[in-house]
């Protein structure tokens, strides 16, 4: 771990705080459709070791389990950790989930046939970092894989909007910078080969309108939540209108329920 200004040290104290916000365990009850139809493309073989970065309360780390991969998880907020071993607990498996940072992971070199990381480790502050841990503790001619949201895409005008009433702090680089394929080749350069970035749609449904999905994100979502609770109260209706504007525009259902298509590139490539 490269030593820290206070300044990102600080940082990083709040950005742990804002995943521990909310409960992304429910939040993530609804993205479990997207991250399935995710892994199931990956066809990661039985016996495989596999790190799952930044991954939240288990939502594929508890399915890797049950296929029979030798999966450990890792995620930055204690109380998701403590979720997903729950989870793994009361299935019958051992508690493989440890509170980490995706800048620092707390393993050998050449530890896993294969690291993962699905809309995870793209929200860690120090980027370098993130990409030389995970080809660190990878085998080489191991698999790398990310899910990682575009700037175009759905969820990444989201954070603008979210932006535009709380911009986020200048020593923090855009986390949908990782949703560009130039710049994922960039960071991981000749590390990582055979490098296959495919854009996908990752299927939002709600049962509810879009207002009533703000309002769920404003609860259960850690950023939206901390956002919105550092409004005043004068510029909260307008925080909550814009985003409620956003996915009515790019809502697909017809039938008072909510269903928009978010875009982000599947990164899948092999450790050099």
């Amino acid at each position: 771990m490269t030593s820290m200004t206070p300044e990102m040290e600080s940082l990083k104290i709040r950005l742990k705080a804002t995943w521990e916000a909310g409960d992304y365990g429910v939040f993530a009850t609804y993205l479990l459709t997207g991250a399935l139809e995710f892994f199931k493309r990956l066809n990661i073989p039985l016996g495989t070791t596999l790190l799952d970065v930044g991954c939240g309360a288990g939502q594929l780390t508890i399915p890797a389990a049950e296929s029979g991969i030798d999966v450990t998880g890792i995620d930055l907020a204690q109380n998701l950790v403590d979720q997903a071993n729950e989870k793994l607990t009361s299935k019958g498996f051992q508690p493989t989930v440890h509170q980490g940072d995706a800048e620092s992971l707390d393993f050998p070199d050449a530890s896993f046939d294969t690291v993962m990381s699905l809309i995870g480790s793209m929200f860690a502050p120090r980027p370098e970092l993130v990409a030389s841990e995970i080809v660190r503790v990878c085998k080489p001619g191991g698999q790398i894989i990310m899910g990682n949201w575009t700037p175009e895409g759905h969820i990444g005008q989201m954070f603008k909007v979210i932006g535009s009433h709380v911009p986020p702090p200048a020593i923090f680089p855009s986390p949908l910078l990782w949703g560009k394929e130039d710049v994922v080749r960039e960071r991981f350069g000749d590390s990582v080969t055979d490098l296959q970035i495919t854009k996908r749609s990752y299927p939002f449904r709600y049962p509810m309108p879009p207002s009533g999905v703000v309002d769920f994100f404003i609860e259960y979502y850690g950023p939206t939540l901390r956002a919105y609770g550092s409004l005043s109260d004068e510029a909260k209706p307008n925080f909550r209108n814009d985003l409620i504007e956003l996915w009515s525009r790019n809502n697909l259902a017809t039938d008072g329920a909510t269903y928009v298509e978010a875009e982000y590139i599947e990164v899948i490539g092999i450790r050099a």
